[in-house]
């Protein structure tokens, strides 16, 4: 089978690997398509994502889909030839975070296309894909592929929207209109949210923003633009910047709410520490999601409106070619590698 493979910064391949087969209590999914995220992004340009480096050869992409090739000995499974999502988590389910409902967090989880472990988790950007049984969701009926691949992004935005707490009827700023961005915009609209503004330096991913729902956009680089809201109840931190965290402190309410979900730089990162404590603002982060990956898929089957948010369809061959084409923000939003699974 053919994989898209990174060895380290600026070195992205597609190789040839020998196809794993499933033991008992596992599934082989052949891929489909695969949405390539920012991690990824990070992972190929910079060799790492926040503190997590690329120490050994790692096939990225955990945001993909598929149908079922074969299952286990003893397995129970979706019928070979279903389509299927793969939650790309495996936590361990003995820790106190996954006892108290918090596997986000688990310390010991495996999560697809990640070097947060050594040995690197293999990631899903493989045309063939062994994973554990629980991993597997049967498509709702209706729901094709193309709109599936989307459900690991946007389980994503739908936790982070859960971190903010009750936003029906609020007003919300996100900083960041990528991919990430976008779809936490679409989740705000769902969840109530009654005006969502969206910064960013570039025009087309504002455009997108619009089209999913946002009642306003900005230019991050026009601090004077009539449009910024004077204040808001909530601000998401999509962008993963530090000039980003800085503008949700700078424009939440007193008493209002940041949430953290874009990843920053290595290291520390200043931010208005006296901000948050005279006006005292709630700080929370998202990481990943759980439970939201289920609802991500529903709320796709059920006609939620993201499609904007896919940009690109590029096959696994010219996976280089993607993944440039992803990083270029002016061009491009959700770019999709094509495998050819089936």
């Amino acid at each position: 089978m053919l994989a898209c493979v990174v060895h380290k910064a600026g070195d992205l391949r597609v190789e040839e690997r020998a196809p794993g087969l499933p033991g008992p209590g596992e599934v082989l999914v052949a891929v489909t398509l695969g949405g390539i995220c920012g991690s990824d992004l990070h992972y190929y340009h910079r060799g790492s994502v926040g503190d997590f480096q690329v120490r050994e050869p790692l096939v990225l992409g955990h945001e993909v889909v598929g149908r079922v090739a074969a299952l286990g000995v003893g397995t129970d499974g979706p019928a070979v030839g279903t389509p299927v999502a793969i939650h790309p988590a495996t936590p361990c389910g003995a820790c106190p975070e996954c006892t108290n409902g918090r596997r986000n967090v688990c310390g010991r989880a495996r999560y697809l296309g990640s070097a947060a472990r050594t040995p690197h988790v293999q990631g899903g950007f493989a045309q063939r894909l062994v994973v554990p049984a629980g991993q597997v969701r049967v498509l709702p009926p209706g729901l094709d592929l193309r709109r599936a691949v989307l459900a690991e992004p946007l389980s994503v935005a739908l936790h982070a929207v859960r971190r903010a707490g009750e936003v029906a009827g609020k007003r919300v700023l996100v900083t960041g209109a990528g991919p990430i961005g976008s779809l936490v915009v679409a989740a705000l609209r769902h969840a109530g949210a009654a005006e969502v503004t969206v910064s960013d330096l570039l025009d087309a991913p504002l455009g997108i923003a619009r089209s999913v729902g946002a009642t306003a956009t900005v230019r991050a680089d026009r601090p004077d633009d009539p449009a910024w809201p004077e204040e808001v109840d909530v601000a998401v931190e999509a962008s993963g910047s530090g000039a980003g965290l800085r503008t949700c402190v700078q424009r939440v309410r007193r008493g209002g709410t940041v949430v953290l979900l874009g990843l920053l730089p290595p290291g520390e990162t200043g931010f208005l520490g006296n901000v948050v404590v005279t006006r005292e603002i709630t700080m929370r982060g998202a990481f990943r999601f759980d439970h939201e990956f289920d609802d991500a898929l529903s709320l796709l089957a059920s006609g939620l409106d993201v499609d904007p948010v896919i940009s690109h369809t590029i096959p696994l061959a010219r996976a280089v070619e993607a993944f440039d084409l992803a990083g270029d923000r002016a061009l491009a939003s959700k770019v999709l590698l094509d495998l050819g699974g089936e």
